[in-house]
């Protein structure tokens, strides 16, 4: 989701909530401790320098069990985030931490965010010599050939 939607669906919402992959939902007394933006440069398997920028938003709970952060305030932090940071329309990228640190994208159902698994990837496939994946056929639906041997028929 990039920062354009959630501003957008924020304000249609009541409530600020977030599901985890296991569909638990984070507890509603979190806080957004950060907003900021990240950029990533590096060089994939195959030598091409390649760089990424996403908005990272950082997900935190405490103890403190009343608060609930509300749409506006959460679109008021992110306009501040663009404004002073400079951030653009890129994709998110939320930090939640349970047994660790977790990164996840976001998405939404039509009434929460979710945090979906990032995956990771190979960007040169075409250089690094991994095997196209074979194609997978069921023996029972290839078609029967006329020209077939058959038992006793005298062709081998």
């Amino acid at each position: 989701m990039k920062l354009s939607e959630i501003k957008i669906q924020l304000s249609t919402l009541e409530n600020v909530t977030f599901i985890l992959p296991n569909g638990t939902y984070v507890p509603e007394h979190f806080h957004v401790t950060e907003v900021g933006l990240i950029t990533k440069k590096f060089i994939d398997c195959g030598g091409k320098v390649r760089k990424e920028t996403v908005v990272n938003f950082q997900l935190w709970d405490a103890n403190d069990f009343e608060h609930r952060l509300k749409p506006k305030k959460l679109l008021d932090i992110i306009e501040l985030s663009e404004k002073v940071l400079g951030i653009e329309d890129y994709e998110i990228e939320v930090e939640y931490q349970s047994e660790t640190i977790g990164k996840y994208d976001l998405g939404f159902n039509g009434k929460d965010f979710t945090l979906l698994n990032k995956l990771t990837a190979c960007l040169a496939e075409d250089q690094c010599g991994i095997p196209q994946e074979k194609q997978k056929v069921k023996l029972s639906e290839i078609p029967v050939q006329n020209n077939t041997c058959t038992p006793g028929g005298g062709c081998c």
